[in-house]
């Protein structure tokens, strides 16, 4: 059996179309148009582990996301979650996978104001046409430390009490793989460092897999590993590394990208942290499609 939550091979995504203006052919030159978010990235998230994902602005970290959490679709590759190919799941059964075995945070914290906190942490049951029930609602918000809040609306809650509401809904369908996109991102220093207290308990006593994008070394510092990202390629990992390291190997990347990843020391080897190659840069006349991730 798999030790792995989720496992990427050779993944890559682009975005646009390739096309020649004066005969609207594609021509091997003429890449203006075409954008590589991901380009051949193999990275693998162990069981009941925390990972943080990092690098500079527009590296590909929110594009490597979606497309392990089914969001997306690669362009190329594959994307495995405990044994289960993600990439020729029909939109339906993916629908249904990231429903069932999939939890998600985001920086916005995507309460519906009309409901209580307990009723937006049942959403994701009602929605899946299941019972709620009510035990488990108690029991999740227990987790986040929100019970005595079960029947409070999101604007009688402080940031941080909204973002424990959406950390309850993430967890009550029991998800294998909680993913994070900036999840303190909105939230004060104190605040942040409760909520990633939370996600590093729930790693710790309940085998959770976490994987969350940051830019925040403090906030990458909770987790058991960062993996860098640069150009859409894996720039190396550190593991179980402090705050300042993560600093200043993040200072140093935002700096000046080297033009071949560095291999990075680690406290244990990881079959997955030799770096690849960065490619080539685009030229700089081309534009993603508005809204697509970076």
């Amino acid at each position: 059996m798999t030790t792995d939550a989720i496992s990427l091979r050779s993944v890559s995504r682009t975005y646009g179309r390739t096309h020649n203006r004066n005969n609207r052919r594609a021509s091997p030159d003429d890449t203006a148009l075409t954008v590589t978010a991901l380009h051949d990235v193999t990275l693998a998230f162990p069981h009941g582990t925390f990972t943080a994902v990092m690098g500079p602005s527009g590296s590909g970290k929110s594009t490597l996301l979606q497309c392990a959490a089914g969001l997306d679709r690669p362009t190329s590759g594959s994307v495995t979650m405990s044994g289960t190919e993600l990439t020729t799941l029909s939109e339906t059964r993916l629908t249904l996978l990231r429903r069932e075995r999939i939890g998600f945070v985001f920086q916005a914290f995507n309460l519906l104001p009309s409901l209580t906190a307990e009723q937006n942490v049942a959403l994701p049951l009602r929605l899946a046409g299941r019972r709620v029930p009510k035990a488990r609602i108690r029991e999740v918000l227990q987790q986040v430390g929100l019970a005595e809040r079960a029947r409070h609306r999101p604007t009688e809650l402080s940031g941080g009490q909204q973002q424990r509401v959406a950390l309850a809904r993430a967890l009550v369908t029991r998800p294998d793989v909680l993913f994070g996109d900036e999840p303190t991102g909105a939230l004060d220093s104190q605040t942040g460092r409760e909520v990633l207290t939370l996600l590093r308990a729930m790693v710790d006593r309940e085998g959770q897999t976490v994987v969350m994008v940051t830019h925040d070394p403090v906030a990458a510092s909770h987790a058991d590993r960062v993996v860098f990202l640069v150009d859409g390629q894996v720039n190396g990992e550190l593991v179980e590394a402090d705050v300042n390291d993560i600093a200043t190997h993040m200072a140093t990347l935002e700096a000046a990208p080297p033009a071949r990843p560095t291999v990075l020391p680690a406290s244990r080897p990881t079959p997955h942290a030799t770096p690849r190659p960065a490619p080539h840069p685009a030229p700089a006349t081309g534009t993603r499609p508005e809204g697509q991730p970076c």
